[in-house]
């Protein structure tokens, strides 16, 4: 499910160009059966952030570790996420008038950037990375391809030890584990 960055950079999304300036830094293709015609980038988007509850007790655990080390350390602040620091500053008249979803809108820790037909961008800022999540929704035969990419601006030195340190735990078992839930809730939804 993990794929070369290259092969994501070629589709025609708006995130490549309002991110040409960050670090592309994973990209997972999540292929998913069925759905029928005209699936949107909002019915993955249900799918993918529907139930907010990590998927499994590994993940839970890591979630709440990460939480915990936020919470002592100071991580998670508000005063590392500055609205002045946001990318919905950069953002067009058009992205702003075509987003479904008003720019700037939290949902959990994220701030959305827009929601178009087939891509979606939010970000997340704080003491240890502002990363970006593109999701691209595309149709393949028998079904779609869901894109999650990663993108990954350093904030600080923390910023390369942070990211070399939950890269093994991202890649082995939050992705793999999320990209299975996905498809098993696709499945059950538009199969």
């Amino acid at each position: 499910m993990r794929v070369k960055p290259v092969d994501f950079r070629r589709l025609n999304l708006r995130c490549h160009a309002l991110l040409s300036d960050v670090p592309l830094h994973d990209v997972w293709a999540i292929p998913l059966r069925g759905g029928g015609p005209g699936r949107s980038i909002q019915d993955a988007r249900a799918i993918v952030f529907g139930d907010r509850r990590p998927p499994n007790l590994a993940v839970r655990g890591l979630f709440a570790l990460r939480s915990a080390l936020g919470r002592t350390f100071g991580w998670d602040d508000e005063r590392h996420d500055p609205s002045s620091a946001s990318y919905v500053t950069r953002l067009a008249g058009a992205d702003r008038s075509q987003s479904r979803v008003a720019p700037g809108t939290r949902e959990g820790r994220f701030r959305v950037l827009y929601v178009l037909g087939e891509e979606s961008l939010s970000e997340l800022r704080n003491a240890t990375v502002h990363a970006f999540v593109a999701l691209a929704l595309t149709p393949r035969p028998g079904g779609y391809t869901l894109y999650l990419a990663i993108y990954v601006k350093p904030v600080s030195r923390l910023t390369t030890l942070y990211m070399a340190l939950i890269d093994p735990f991202r890649r082995l078992v939050v992705y793999p584990v999320l990209g299975r839930q996905v498809q098993q809730r696709w499945a059950r939804a538009y199969a």
